[in-house]
This record gives structure tokens, sequence and C-alpha cells, in this order.
């Protein structure tokens, strides 16, 4: 078979990335497009076998770095500027065909959504093995070997048959495994990896580090690992590069960066306090009351909550932790009625709410609201900020021209962004501001509970604990409740007042967050508590021990 053609490896150096360049064009509905820069001016290199982790918080640029490493800019991005060399040539000068050559064969992707990158009409093994294929790298029988060898390194069950199941077939943690595994089947020279756990859970996290970890330093890839988490890129980086708003902040070992950091924003980023919330006691009515609920999806055949039965008091937060597929957000889609329980109630503010959103009143749905992850998909990106925040001050409360202008410029002091916001689109907004912007138009139905689901996890630590600080605040001030999604439990530390773990569609540990954290600990929670990453340098080994004395133990 073919062999990949490339630059003789004389050197150490794999890429090498000089005064990179990154333009995109926005054009506002009515005005005259306008240009912004992604990425100014930022050069790196990378050797062989190393792993250089890009972190900050979203528009930093890093993921439109990675891509540019692959020679892609995404739809309106252009590279305007700049040199990228892998293996001795500038890949921006090699044209279409010479791209298409590169991708999937030197330079291999991994991405943050796996369920997203897979097509859910083939098999697993054919999809892994495809760019073998593609680019004459092996024979099917080879590339089927290649395959089933990585997916017993990365410890996905069962590796001699894995591969003849579909996507839907295997779980989120597994598909993230097998995307990996696909991107290092062709024996690429470099990988990057775009936020390839920010979507799982800490359980399942904390296995995927520990493979990815372990696949890069048996094969001897180099790889661009992009994150917001620095707890997460301490332990598979060697170097770290810090950007912000496009610019180069900060790069060094990963040592010096995590203990030593030179820039007031990377020691920042490390040194990040938690907010520490008081537990408040549970009021003696609760606002919401949600009693042995059990809800499924294909029609009554997999039941996904079983006999749910939780309690939140005016003015407090219900955290619900758990791993992926546990049922957290399912609660949330049974609670807001998007999907009919089968069996029990849900009451909210001294009445009994209707299962089905359709058959729900107008009060039931402005007083009940939710804020959701992805901040990005959330919002028309064809409509101005104040237009976003009014639309409900409209729909509820009939405000138009100046009185609702008033309301949306009170809101947007609220939220610590001010009227001079009011005029911008989403494109023009970070992810830290975007998420405030979808945090003021819920407000704008002044509800009394607010379902958030997962809403600090795509951002860094410091616009996280902005937006966690804002939420506590808005509390403080509208005597708002929530009912906090997430499997971040620093997240949990900081603003729950109660604590409903779940899995596998049940509630395994309820009450309050003192009582909920205070050892002795069932196997499952105590096993969540201790699979968040700390940002120690050797963390990830000593929990991956621990995980296996105690498995021996057991």
């Amino acid at each position: 078979m073919a062999r990949k053609s490339v630059v003789k490896k004389d050197s150490e150096r794999l890429l090498d990335i000089r005064n990179l360049r990154i333009e995109a064009t926005v054009y506002p509905p009515g005005e005259d497009p306008r240009t912004i820069i992604i990425v100014d001016g930022v050069s790196l290199t990378l050797n062989r076998g190393r792993v250089l982790g890009l972190i900050g918080e979203s528009g930093a640029g890093k993921s439109t770095i990675g891509l540019a490493s692959m020679g892609y800019g995404r739809g309106g991005v252009r590279i305007t500027g700049g040199e990228v060399i892998l293996n001795g040539r500038d890949i921006l000068q090699g044209g279409k065909q010479g791209l298409r050559q590169l991708r999937g064969c030197e330079v291999c992707y991994v991405a943050q959504s796996a369920a997203a990158a897979f097509n859910p009409a083939h098999r697993l093994m054919d999809q892994v093995v495809e760019s073998c294929l593609e680019h004459g790298l092996a024979s099917r029988a080879e590339a089927e070997r290649r395959a089933v060898a990585l997916f017993r390194k990365l410890s996905l069950p069962d590796p001699e048959n894995i591969g003849k199941r579909f996507p839907h077939q295997v779980s989120g943690g597994q598909l993230q495994r097998v995307m990996t595994a696909m991107a290092l089947c062709p024996e690429p020279d470099l990988i990057v990896f775009d936020e390839p756990t920010t979507a799982l859970d800490v359980t399942t996290q904390i296995d995927v580090l520990a493979a990815i970890k372990e696949a890069i330093r048996d094969t001897g890839v180099a790889a661009l690992y992009i994150t917001h988490d620095l707890a997460v890129v301490a332990q598979v980086a060697d170097e770290i590069m810090v950007l912000r708003h496009g610019k180069l902040v900060e790069w060094g070992e990963t040592r010096q960066i995590i203990k030593e950091p030179r820039q007031q924003y990377t020691g920042a980023l490390v040194s990040v306090n938690r907010i520490e919330h008081e537990e408040h006691k549970p009021g003696k009515t609760p606002l919401l009351s949600v009693g042995n609920l059990t809800a499924a999806y294909g029609g009554g055949l997999v039941k996904v909550l079983k006999n749910v039965s939780v309690d939140i008091p005016p003015g407090q937060t219900l955290a619900v932790v758990g791993e992926s597929g546990s049922g957290k957000s399912t609660l949330a889609r049974a609670i807001t009625g998007l999907l009919p329980p089968l069996e029990g109630t849900i009451s909210f503010a001294g009445r009994r709410l209707a299962n089905r959103l359709a058959d729900r009143s107008k009060d039931d749905l402005r007083e009940l609201q939710m804020i959701y992850q992805m901040a990005d998909v959330a919002m028309n990106p064809r409509q101005t900020v104040g237009t976003i925040i009014g639309r409900p001050l409209e729909f509820y409360f009939g405000l138009k021209g100046g009185e609702r202008d008033g309301r949306v410029a009170e809101l947007l002091d609220k939220i610590e962004m001010g009227k001079g916001f009011v005029d911008r689109y989403p494109a023009e907004l970070s992810g830290g501001q975007k998420q405030r912007v979808c945090i003021a138009r819920a407000l704008a139905a002044k509800p009394k509970l607010i379902i958030c689901d997962e809403v600090t996890s795509a951002l860094d630590p410091l616009v996280a604990n902005g937006i966690l600080k804002l939420l506590l605040e808005l509390q403080k001030e509208e005597d708002v409740a929530y009912m906090f999604i997430t499997h971040d439990l620093a997240t949990v530390k900081a603003i729950a007042d109660s604590i409903a773990v779940m899995y596998r569609g049940e509630v395994v540990r309820y009450g309050p967050k003192s009582q909920v954290l205070t050892p002795p600990f069932d196997a499952y929670t105590d096993l969540l508590l201790s699979s968040v990453p700390e940002m120690e340098i050797g963390w990830l080994e000593g929990a991956i021990k621990g995980r296996r004395m105690e498995s021996a133990g057991n």
C-alpha cells in the first residue's frame, strides 16, 4: 500500500506557526459589513511527541488556531497573514489538493462533540478506517487490525466487536474514545484535540483523559490540546499557551504556567477563587415539588426517570448532578413540559402543572424559565441584544417603545453589561457576554424559578465564576429559585443549597449541601467527588491508580 509522502523527518520540530492572522466579516442586517480580528499575530512551535495546551476564554482564538494548523477556517473566516509550516512546508500554499492529502493523513482532528462527528447510518469500524483507505495508508485488513489495537489501548469494551456497532449504540464517553481511535488510526504526525472532554461528566472524563494520554505516549504523536479547563490540560500537556482576545498572553512549560505564572491574566486563571455560597435552611413550603416522577422515551419502553422526588424552596438552589445519561436533563424536560411524564406530579407555586407544555397557561410559562448550556444556539444571530431581551417583555407584559427600551436598559445594568450593548449582535459578544444576555432574557419574564442546564460548562474559570456571582446576586435581589444541572462539583459547592445526585434515572443521594457532601458517601457519590480534576501535575495518574486499587479491593 502507498504510504504518506512527507518531508524527511530530520528535525524535532513538526509544526511552526508564524505570525498567524485570521479575520472574519460580520454582516449585521441593515448595516455595512464589519471585519473582526480573531487571531492577531500568534506564533508557536511544536516538536514531535509533545503536547501543547491552548487555553483561554471563549473567543480567545483557541479552536481557530487549531483548525488553522490543518489549513482550515470555518465559514466566513479568512487566514489573512502568516505561515503554517507542517513537516517543513507551508500548508497554506499547497492548494486544495494538497490540503485534501494532508487532512486525515498527516494531521487529524478530534472534535468536542463526538455525536456530531459520526455518521449515524454507518458502523463505527467503517468510519474509523475510512482515512486509512482513502489515503492508501493500509489495506482494509491492516486498518482494522490497527483499529482493534487502538480500541484495546483506549480501554473500550469488547474491542474485537465494538466496531460493528452504530454510533447510537455506545455511550458518549465510548464514542469520544472511538473518535480518538479514528484520529490515531492513520498514524498521523499531529492530532488537534478540540475540547474533547468538555461535554463529558467527571467520571467519564477521567477515563477518556487517561486513554488519550496513554495513546499519545505510546504512539509518539504530537498534539494540540484545546480547552478552557486548566486542571484538565495540566494532566496531559507538556507546555501551555495562554490566549486572550486572539493574542498570546503567555507560553511556557506546564509546571511553570501552573506554579509560577508570569502574566497577571494567567495568574488569575490559575488562582481563581470559587465563591462559597452559604447554605440556606430549607423553607417550609416548596416553590417546586416533584413527586414520584417517572418518564420514558420510545413510547414508554425506555424509562429514564424512576420515581424521582425533589423540592425547591423559594429563593434557593437545588443542584442536580450525575454522569451523562443519569437523567438530569430529562428531569428538566419533564418539569418544563417538553417530555410529559408517565407517572408522578409536578406542583409549582401552589398549583398542579399540566404534564404537557401545550396545556400550560401563560403564567406557567412565564414563571418557569430555562437557560441553556450553549448560548450560541439559544439566540437568533440576526437579532440585536435589545431585541432578544425585549421579546419576553412584549410577549408577557405587552411593553413597547420607550417603556420596553427602559426595562431592557435596566436588565443590561443588572447583568453588568450596560446599554452600550443594546445594538450589538451575538457574533459581537464573548461567550460570557452571550450567557449574560440569556440570563437577562430569562429575568425579563420575572420568573420564580430558572432551570440552568450546564450554563457555565463551556466557559473558562474566570468567566464562569463571574456568571455564578451574578446568579447569586440576582437570587438575592429577585428572590428567584434555581435548579442547576451540572457535572461540575466545584460549581455545586459554589451555588447550591441542596443537592440531588442522580444515577441511571434515580436519585441516589439527596439533601442539604452540607449533608450530601459530608462522608460517609455511597459508592457512586464517592466516585463523583474523587473524579473532579485538581490543578496538580500528576493528579490523573494518582486518581487512576486509586480507582484500580479500589476495584481490586472489591
